[in-house]
């Protein structure tokens, strides 16, 4: 098979993963991607399963399925993977949406304790490498595979929401270069970085927060979870001669 990379209007008859598939930008990502005829499995944690397939049904479409795996747990992605490779056979798309932060300002390392380094960098890097480990095996046999890492800002500007977020997003942009290198042409690797979102992602993060980072951004609004889920749309449909690079999504926030 050989693939153009053309770009595409349809995702009809592909598959994709989307981890943190019940969040804010994972859920409104599914949305984007199954309007367009995707097959959507949601990967969830926390949420109850009720709830998670109840988001999986309300999809357009048909044939969504939901699964609850943690991302620190590589033998239960390997599982999912399993089961979805036996349910949906290969896989296209895979988005790397879940994530864990907490608000700790840059120069209060105290408060940056070795567990809470630890714990960032388990869920935002380790877990997005285990991901991607359980699913690649599906994405290669598809030949035309596509993951995107929803990444941050931090990773390049050093600001965010604490020191080792930055870490973990730098080193996520950094590793998914060379993943795409490394599994070009038949899996492409692109990052979605966003600013701030209008999300309850970061705790303790509200109105004053987003009306105060607002002004200061170009485009003098936050972010919306669509706005990075059309981004991630635009990587799997319109940017398909794109792999191992970085797409801001923030307004201009970082100039």
């Amino acid at each position: 098979m050989t693939t153009t990379f053309e770009p595409t209007e349809s995702l009809a008859g592909r598959v994709a993963v989307i981890t943190g598939g019940t969040g804010g930008i994972g859920l409104a990502t599914a949305r984007r991607l199954a309007k367009l005829g995707a097959r959507c499995v949601l990967l969830y944690n926390s949420a109850a399963p009720d709830v998670a397939a109840a988001h999986a049904a309300s999809l357009p479409g048909t044939g969504h399925l939901a699964f609850q795996a943690q991302v620190t747990d590589s033998a239960a992605l390997k599982a999912v993977a399993e089961q979805v490779g036996a349910q949906c056979g290969a896989v296209h798309i895979l988005v790397n949406s879940a994530g864990y932060t907490k608000a700790v300002p840059a120069a209060d390392l105290e408060a940056l304790s070795d567990e809470l380094i630890d714990d960032i960098l388990k869920v935002n890097f380790r877990g997005v490498i285990a991901t991607i480990r359980a699913f690649m095996p599906l994405l290669k046999q598809s030949q035309d595979g596509l993951i995107v890492n929803i990444s941050s800002i931090a990773g390049f500007t050093g600001t965010g929401s604490n020191l080792a977020y930055v870490a973990a997003k730098a080193s996520i942009d950094v590793v998914g270069d060379a993943l795409a290198k490394a599994f070009a042409p038949h899996v492409r690797v692109i990052s979605v970085s966003p600013g701030v979102v209008d999300s309850s992602f970061v705790p303790g993060r509200g109105a004053d927060f987003n009306d105060k980072a607002a002004a200061t951004i170009p485009l003098r609004r936050i972010g919306t979870v669509d706005d990075v889920a059309a981004a991630v749309q635009a990587c799997a449909t319109t940017l398909r001669y794109v792999t191992g690079t970085r797409l801001v999504v923030d307004g201009g926030r970082h100039l």
